[in-house]
């Protein structure tokens, strides 16, 4: 081969190895793939059961961290004040509640996107200041008129659970104040202002030892659902949905068994 032919021939196999080199880099597979993409970007407003708030603050941090440029905001509440506000137009992205119930009332009034999908359950525990100074044993207490007692108002989801266990237990309770989300009840005792309040079991382990908890036989009788779901108004549908995905995902799910809820995403 003279030295012409051969030049050429070495300037076609260098022309052609590069054109290999370029179709390698835009295939699918390789090692020069381009790195992937955060699953989403821009901000979320959740809107939260009170009950939630540890476990869900923490998701939002995880979440946040996974999803560089993303923002997660939330509004923590009964789950009634919040299915109200969202039936009022405030701009949510997510809803969180603590029963089927309210979470139907959004459904119902065609604010969710797609079907809601449980993902923990919860029941209640009794809550006592530390020491137990009243000795309190049990939900029979609850009826004692010599006893400040706490409990949930019936429209929120922890009061609707402590009506339907004050009938499987046939007490009659005595209340002196029944407040609007689980988290005012919990403050109630641990202040001292109330001898024992009915609060989630979650509720009393994110207390720490300001508290003590007390089991009984019937809060098994009867625990509560958590539904999710994304809204259709959310103002950045995307990161909406993709929290929702998160808080399903098993790592959103060992975030919630941590903080004592029990998961029920499938």
């Amino acid at each position: 081969m003279s030295d012409r032919r051969y030049r050429v021939w070495r300037q076609l196999a260098l022309a052609a190895a590069v054109l290999l080199a370029v179709a390698g880099c835009g295939s699918g597979g390789g090692e020069q793939q381009a790195p992937a993409q955060p699953a989403a970007g821009g901000e979320a407003t959740v809107f939260a059961a009170a009950s939630l708030t540890e476990a869900f603050t923490q998701l939002g941090k995880d979440f946040q961290a996974a999803n560089p440029g993303s923002t997660v905001t939330f509004n923590f509440a009964g789950s009634s004040t919040l299915s109200r506000q969202i039936g009022q137009g405030a701009p949510a992205g997510v809803f969180a509640s603590a029963n089927n119930a309210q979470m139907k009332k959004v459904v119902d009034g065609g604010m969710a996107t797609g079907q809601p999908r449980v993902f923990v359950t919860n029941k209640l525990q009794i809550v006592v200041p530390k020491g137990n100074p009243a000795g309190i044993t049990g939900l029979a207490d609850f009826g004692k008129q010599d006893l400040k007692i706490a409990i949930c108002a019936e429209q929120v989801p922890c009061g609707a659970l402590s009506k339907q266990l004050f009938q499987t237990a046939g007490v009659t309770p005595a209340p002196d104040t029944q407040e609007q989300d689980v988290k005012a009840v919990l403050t109630k005792v641990s202040l001292g202002e109330a001898d024992a309040g009915l609060v989630y079991r979650t509720d009393v382990a994110s207390a720490g030892d300001k508290v003590q908890g007390i089991e009984f036989p019937e809060a098994d009788t009867e625990t509560n659902e958590y539904p999710i779901v994304a809204l259709k108004n959310a103002p950045n549908p995307q990161v909406a949905q993709a929290f929702v995905d998160y808080v399903l995902s098993p790592a959103g799910q060992q975030v919630l068994e941590r903080f004592g809820f029990t998961p029920a995403a499938s």
